[in-house]
C-alpha cells in the first residue's frame, strides 16, 4: 500500500476519534428528558420543583455541550452563560456567549469569572445549577486570590508551560492562586443542587485536575504546588508575590477554598461524559473494520514527546520485523498528553515534536505512517493540531536541504512540517480529549 493511501486511512481514523468526542453526542448519551424528569446517568431530577435553573458552561467544548442541554431544557433555563476561546457557529436562544482567552489568562478570563460568579450568587437552596466543563477552562476562567493580579497568574502560567510542566503540575499551582479553581465555583453554587458534566482532557480523568477542578474538592496542598515550582527551578523567575503567597499557604496562613464539611453529596452529582479512551476505542473499532490488527497502547501516555516517539517507533519496528505483538497490517493507537522541554527558539507543540522525532526514527521504513494530533485542533502556540509523517519524510526533507535534527534541537517542529506540507490544520474542533497517536504498519 502506498504511503499516500496510508496517510488517508490514518486521517480517516482520526476523524472517528473526533466524532466519538463530539461534545453534544457525549452529553446526550448520558442526559435525557422525559416530561419533567431530567435523567443524568442513573439519577433523576424533577425540573418542575426548582425555583430557578442556572447553566454555566466553560472550556473549549462549552458551546456544543451547552447546546445539547439547551436543546433539552430550552426556556426552563432561567439564566445561563457559555464561555470559550473561539466563537461558535451555533447561536443560543436562552444562553449568553462570552469569548475568553487560551492558553494564557488575561482580563477577558477575569471578566468571564466575574460573570459566572454573578450568576452563582443568585443560586439558592431550591435551585439547580448545571456546570458543563471541558479542557481549557483553567485559562478561560481566572480569578486570582486576594493580593495577586491576573498578570501574576499569566506570568506563572507562561513560565510553567515553557518549563515542560505536565497538566497535573500546572493545575496544582493554578488552583492555589485562584478563588474559583479547586472547588471555588462549587462553593459559590452551594446550597443549590448541582450537576457537573465533564469532558475530560487530562491523563487519568482526574476530576480535580480537569480545568483545575472548579466544582470538586481540591486534593492537593500548597506544599505540592511549591514542589512543582522547585522541581522546574523557576522559583527565581516567577513574580515575588506568588512566591510569598505559596509560602503563606505552606505555613497554613491561607485556608483551603472548600472544606469537606461544606459538601452535601446528596445534592451534588459529577459525571465524566467523554474522554480520550472513548475516542481510542472508536479508532480501534474502525481500524478493525478496515482489516487492521490493532494495538491500543494506553489513553494515559505522558512523558517527553521525543522519548515517547522513540518507544512507539520501537514497537512499530517489532511489528514490521517479527509480527509481534500483533501481525501486519497493524494499527498502533495511543492517547494522552506529552510534554516538551523548550530549549530552542523555534515554534511547535507537543504533537508536531512527537511527529518530528518519530519521522527521524522511521527513516527509510516506507511501510510505516504516523499521525499525531490534538483533538482540540490546537498544538501549543500554533495554528496546527499536529502533523503526519512516513518513512520517506526525512529523506524528502534532505532534498530540500531541511534538517530534521536541527529543527528538533531548536524545538522548531512546526517549521519543519510546514515546509513538508504535512501539518494538520483543522482549526478549533469544538472538543478536547487530549492528544492521539495513530501508527500504521503495512506488509
Amino acid at each position: 500500500m502506498s504511503a499516500e493511501k496510508q496517510r488517508k486511512i490514518a486521517t480517516e481514523l482520526f476523524k472517528e476519534a473526533l466524532e466519538a468526542a463530539d461534545p453534544k453526542r457525549c452529553v446526550l448519551e448520558h442526559v435525557s428528558l422525559d416530561g419533567s424528569t431530567l435523567t443524568v446517568d442513573s439519577r433523576s431530577y424533577d425540573i418542575d420543583k426548582y425555583d430557578s435553573i442556572y447553566l454555566v458552561a466553560f472550556g473549549k467544548a462549552a458551546p456544543l455541550m451547552a447546546s445539547s442541554v439547551e436543546e433539552l431544557l430550552g426556556s426552563k433555563i432561567t439564566e445561563g452563560i457559555v464561555i470559550s476561546n473561539s466563537r461558535p457557529e451555533i447561536s443560543f436562544e436562552n444562553l449568553n456567549f462570552y469569548l475568553s482567552s487560551h492558553p494564557m489568562p488575561d482580563d477577558k478570563s477575569l471578566q468571564a469569572a466575574i460573570k459566572i460568579s454573578t450568576i452563582l450568587d443568585k443560586a439558592g437552596e431550591n435551585d439547580l445549577v448545571i456546570f458543563l466543563i471541558s479542557g481549557g477552562g483553567s485559562s478561560i476562567l481566572a480569578m486570582p486570590r486576594e493580593g495577586l493580579s491576573i498578570e501574576d497568574k499569566r506570568k506563572v502560567t507562561e513560565k510553567l508551560l515553557r518549563s515542560g510542566v505536565d497538566t497535573q503540575g500546572l493545575n496544582t499551582v493554578r488552583k492555589k492562586l485562584s478563588q474559583i479553581k479547586g472547588g471555588g465555583l462549587l462553593k459559590k453554587a452551594i446550597p443549590a443542587e448541582i450537576i457537573t458534566l465533564i469532558l475530560s482532557d487530562v491523563v487519568g480523568d482526574k476530576l480535580d485536575v480537569i480545568a483545575s477542578g472548579p466544582t470538586v474538592e481540591d486534593s492537593t496542598t500548597f506544599e505540592e504546588a511549591w514542589r512543582v515550582i522547585e522541581a522546574l527551578k523557576i522559583e527565581h523567575v516567577i513574580p515575588p508575590k506568588v512566591v510569598v503567597h505559596l509560602e503563606q499557604g505552606r505555613r497554613g496562613i491561607i485556608p483551603k477554598l472548600l472544606g469537606e464539611r461544606e459538601l452535601n453529596y446528596e445534592k451534588i452529582q459529577t459525571l465524566i461524559v467523554g474522554n480520550n479512551h472513548k475516542s481510542l476505542m472508536a479508532i480501534q473499532k474502525k481500524a478493525k473494520e478496515l482489516g487492521y490488527n490493532t494495538l491500543l497502547l494506553s489513553s494515559q501516555i505522558n512523558g517527553v514527546a521525543r522519548e515517547v516517539a522513540k518507544v512507539v517507533a520501537g514497537i512499530a519496528f517489532d511489528i514490521e520485523r517479527f509480527n509481534t505483538p500483533v501481525e501486519k497490517p497493524a494499527c498502533i493507537i495511543f492517547g494522552g498528553e506529552t510534554t516538551v522541554n523548550v530549549t530552542g527558539n523555534g515554534t511547535g507543540g507537543r504533537n508536531t515534536e512527537t511527529a518530528l522525532a518519530f519521522c527521524m526514527e522511521i527513516i527509510g521504513h516506507e511501510n510505516i505512517v504516523g499521525l499525531f494530533s490534538g483533538t482540540d485542533g490546537i498544538d501549543g502556540p500554533t495554528d496546527a493540531a499536529g502533523a503526519i509523517c512516513d518513512g520517506n519524510t526525512r529523506l524528502l526533507a534532505r532534498q530540500y536541504n531541511c534538517s530534521a535534527r536541527d529543527h528538533l534541537v531548536d524545538n522548531n517542529s512546526y517549521a519543519f512540517f510546514e515546509k513538508m506540507d504535512d501539518l494538520i490544520k483543522s482549526g478549533p474542533t469544538g472538543t478536547n480529549v487530549m492528544d492521539i497517536g495513530i501508527v500504521l504498519i503495512e506488509d
